[in-house]
C-alpha cells in the first residue's frame, strides 16, 4: 500500500491552521506575561486557593486522559489481546505526549523550571505523596519516551537500535502498569489531606481507588476518541491493517469500559453509604454530585454497553466523547469546583480568561505535534521494512 501517494497537497492558509497559528501565539504572549510578570497577572489564585485549573484540568485530567497508554499496552503485551496491537502505538503517542504536556503546564504553575530536578535528585522528601506523584510520573515518562521510541527510529532508519528496545517491550509495558497503578492513584490521596476543604460527597477515604479505576476507562475512551478523529482527518496515513483492526478496539474497549464503570459507579455508592452522606443528596451539591454520577459515568456505560452490543461504532463513538468529558468534569469537581466549597462566594476561585487560555494552547500544541508526528513516523501503518517483525 503506497502511502505515500495518497499524501493530500498542504495547503498554509486552511481555517485548522490559521486558528492553531492564532491560539500558539497567543499562548506565547500569555507564556511570556506569566514568566516575566508573575502569577498574579494572568490567574485568579490566591493563598486560599492555591491550585485553579493548571491543577485541575491540565495536571489531573491530562494524567487520567493518558492513561491510554498503560491500559493500551497492557491490553495487548500482558493479557495477550493481540488484535488490539493496530492501537498501542497511537495510544502511546498521545500518552507520551499528554504526559510530556502535563509536565509543561506543571511549570505554568510552579515556576522556576531549572529547579524541576530538586525534589527527585537533590531533595527528595520521601514521606510525601508529591514526591512519589513525581517520581513515578518521571520515570513514567522516561519509559513512554522509550516505547514511543521505535516509531521514531523506523522513520530515522536506527534499525539495529530500534530492535534492541523492541525487546524491552513486556518488561517497559510491566514497569509502566505499576508506575500507573502508583501515581493515578496517588493524586486522589493528595486530596485525603484537606477533608475539610472538599465537600463530603467527593471527599472519601476511598479517593485513591476511584482515581485509579477512574484512569481505566479514562484511558480506553480516549483510546476511541483518539481513533475517531484519527480515521476522521489522518485516513490517508492509515494502511490497511489498522484500518480493519480499528472497529474490534472499538467494540472491544467498549464493553470493557463499560463494565468498568458499572463497577466504579457501585463503588461510589458503597462509599457513600460507609460515609453515610445520603443527607447530602438533598441539597444542591448532591443534585450536582447524582449529574456527575449518573449523567456521565452510568449513561455513557449504557450508551457503550449497547453500542457494543449492536455494534453499533456511533455510540460508541459517543459514549467516548461523553466519558472524556465526565472525567474532566469529576477531576475539575474535586480540584475546583466543590473544593473550599463553605467560603462565600465572593471569595471562591474562578479562572480568569487567561488561565483558561493557556491551557487551551497547551492542548492544542499537543494536538499539532500529534498531527506532526503521526504524519511523518509509522504510528497509524507499519513500516513496510518491518512488517516481518
Amino acid at each position: 500500500m503506497d502511502l505515500d501517494n495518497q499524501i493530500p497537497e498542504n495547503k498554509k492558509f486552511t481555517v485548522f491552521n490559521v486558528v492553531v497559528g492564532i491560539i500558539l501565539v497567543g499562548g506565547l504572549v500569555l507564556t511570556i506575561l506569566r514568566f516575566t510578570k508573575g502569577l498574579g497577572t494572568v490567574t485568579n489564585l490566591d493563598n486560599n486557593n492555591p491550585w485553579g485549573i493548571w491543577i485541575g484540568f491540565d495536571l489531573l485530567c491530562g494524567v487520567a486522559l493518558a492513561a491510554g497508554g498503560y491500559v493500551t499496552s497492557a491490553a495487548c503485551y500482558i493479557f495477550g489481546l493481540k488484535r488490539f496491537h493496530s492501537a498501542v502505538r497511537p495510544a502511546i503517542l498521545t500518552a507520551f505526549l499528554g504526559y510530556a504536556l502535563v509536565v509543561l503546564a506543571l511549570h505554568y504553575d510552579v515556576g522556576q523550571p531549572w529547579r524541576l530536578p530538586y525534589p527527585i535528585f537533590y531533595s527528595p522528601g520521601t514521606s510525601s505523596l508529591l514526591f512519589e506523584v513525581g517520581l513515578c510520573v518521571f520515570l513514567y515518562l522516561t519509559v513512554l519516551f522509550i516505547e514511543f521510541s521505535p516509531a521514531a527510529m523506523e522513520w530515522l532508519g536506527l534499525k539495529k537500535l530500534r530492535n534492541w528496545v523492541v525487546k524491552l517491550t513486556l518488561l517497559l509495558t510491566i514497569f509502566g502498569v505499576i508506575l500507573s497503578t502508583l501515581h493515578q492513584s496517588s493524586l486522589g490521596a493528595l486530596f485525603m489531606i484537606a477533608p475539610s476543604k472538599l465537600h463530603p460527597l467527593w471527599y472519601s477515604s476511598y479517593l485513591p481507588i476511584y482515581f485509579f479505576i477512574s484512569s481505566m476507562f479514562a484511558g480506553m475512551s480516549m483510546v476511541i476518541f483518539e481513533g475517531s478523529l484519527a480515521h476522521r482527518h489522518l485516513k490517508y496515513k492509515m494502511d490497511e491493517t489498522h484500518l480493519k483492526e480499528s472497529t474490534g478496539v472499538a467494540l472491544g474497549f467498549a464493553k470493557a469500559a463499560s463494565l468498568v464503570m458499572m463497577g466504579y459507579a457501585c463503588i461510589k455508592i458503597v462509599g457513600l453509604s460507609i460515609d453515610s452522606n445520603w443527607h447530602y443528596l438533598a441539597t444542591g451539591w448532591g443534585l450536582w454530585f447524582l449529574l456527575e454520577l449518573v449523567g456521565f459515568v452510568l449513561f455513557p456505560a449504557i450508551l457503550y454497553a449497547m453500542g457494543s452490543r449492536e455494534k453499533n461504532l456511533m455510540f460508541i463513538r459517543l459514549a467516548s466523547i461523553w466519558t472524556v468529558l465526565g472525567i474532566v468534569l469529576n477531576r475539575l469537581n474535586i480540584s475546583v469546583v466543590a473544593f473550599n466549597w463553605h467560603l462565600p462566594s465572593a471569595e471562591r476561585y474562578y479562572p480568569s480568561f487567561m488561565e483558561i487560555g493557556t491551557s487551551v494552547f497547551i492542548v492544542t500544541l499537543g494536538i499539532v505535534v500529534y498531527r506532526f508526528i503521526a504524519t511523518r513516523m509509522p504510528i497509524l501503518h507499519e513500516h513496510p521494512d518491518y512488517k516481518a517483525h
